[in-house]
């Protein structure tokens, strides 16, 4: 699901469907702009106090990527257009007491120039970034110069497998664990809805309100893959259900399309092979998360979590069970809210790859369609949804227990 630099959701409307708003910071970013000459794009981010910054470049695809202290974003929407060699902006809460700015790149690129002014007006420290276009292979110097790493003269042998280590084994008597995991967050915001919501508050809201109601039940324990807007890769959302010792796997997402009457809600679960282009496209872009954040892929080590997962016959028997779950959401949704075709769909999620927690990645509805997006801002409709989730939670589970006896 795609970010953009259409600009921040209105508060006024965060307040109203009851979404989590931003932490409190010290320092605000209260402006931003970029300017072109022809050769140079400059982009400027105006403070209300100077702060330490770094500064660098990626490959496949190319970004710039600056990391900062946490902030608080106050950025006007009509202020984020993007030109010259940038073509993407999108910027938040990248790791525990750093936010991060991500541009896309037209093409490779230099960080020529990168500094702090002093206010023009009181409380606007301004932070100024040049970059300059430069050939492929000058930028590749340069990214073999920052990692002081030597010339590659040959291919690098593929990094082994290892297996994935047992989750803790369940302790006789406990109530099932069921991990939530809102998806996108901080610098990923994920799509954004035609009157300029982020996806990932959404999400977060969504989840909140399905923890507290499974809760409330007695019957549960949860837990959240986040539970403010903070960025968290898509492995170790994946890990924290694992290490946890989670019996089911449930991501939220919204999602979007270019055509603007497209609506409803649909369930997914892994497959080796997708049940269509549709899913497919899908789930490529929600596997881009950790590039959209500005993940250095080719510094990722093996996930150890998943390596192998889909040839190894325990996650052939938990994709039987989350498939089970997928037909039983989709029924109890069906009751509450409109369903795309086809609403069971399969594809390759990297965040459904745990190999011993059924897992499903839920689309709540079309941030691009007026008519859902509404309806994912309605506290009512919220808590409709979240109450069919919890029923099909406890069908899922009375059918397991069925077949056990």
């Amino acid at each position: 699901m795609t970010a953009g630099a259409r600009g921040a959701f209105a508060a006024a409307a965060l307040a109203a469907a009851g979404l989590p708003g931003p932490a409190a910071a010290a320092t605000e970013v209260v402006g931003a702009r970029f300017g072109e000459d022809g050769r140079a794009t400059r982009l400027v981010l105006e403070l209300t106090a100077p702060v330490r910054f770094t500064v660098f470049t990626l490959a496949r695809p190319y970004r710039a990527v600056i990391d900062l202290p946490e902030l608080v974003w106050k950025l006007a929407p009509s202020r984020l257009r993007p030109k010259g060699l940038v073509t993407g902006f999108r910027y938040g809460h990248f790791r525990d007491g750093v936010s991060r700015v991500v541009l896309d790149l037209a093409g490779p690129a230099a960080v020529v120039q990168a500094f702090m002014l002093p206010p023009a007006a009181p409380g606007r420290h301004r932070l100024v970034i040049d970059l300059e276009r430069i050939s492929s292979a000058a930028f590749a110097a340069g990214q073999r110069q920052r990692r002081g790493a030597a010339p590659q003269t040959a291919a690098r042998p593929p990094a082994a497998q290892t297996p994935a280590a047992p989750r803790p084994r369940p302790q006789p008597g406990r109530k099932p664990l069921i991990a939530i995991d809102p998806g996108h967050g901080g610098v990923d915001p994920g799509t954004i809805g035609v009157s300029g919501t982020h996806e990932k508050r959404v999400t977060l809201a969504h989840a909140v309100a399905l923890s507290k109601r499974l809760r409330g039940t007695g019957r549960y324990r949860t837990m959240l893959t986040r539970g403010r807007d903070r960025f968290v890769r898509l492995r170790q959302r994946v890990q924290a259900a694992r290490d946890a010792g989670a019996d089911l796997f449930i991501s939220l997402h919204a999602d979007a399309s270019r055509k603007r009457s497209t609506r409803g809600a649909s369930v997914y679960t892994l497959s080796e092979r997708a049940s269509d282009r549709t899913a497919a496209a899908l789930a490529r872009r929600e596997n881009k998360a950790d590039l959209i954040a500005g993940i250095d892929l080719d510094r990722r080590t093996s996930d150890s979590a998943v390596a192998g997962a889909l040839i190894d016959m325990a996650q052939r028997g938990t994709m039987n069970e989350s498939a089970v779950f997928a037909r039983i959401l989709t029924r109890r949704l069906g009751k509450v809210t409109r369903l795309l075709r086809n609403t069971h769909r399969f594809a390759g999620f990297a965040v459904l790859k745990a190999p011993d927690v059924p897992s499903v990645l839920v689309e709540l509805g079309f941030m691009s369609n007026r008519t859902d997006e509404r309806k994912l801002l309605n506290a009512r409709e919220r808590r409709r949804i979240t109450g069919a989730i919890a029923a099909a939670i406890d069908d899922w589970f009375a059918h397991r227990q069925a077949l056990n006896r």
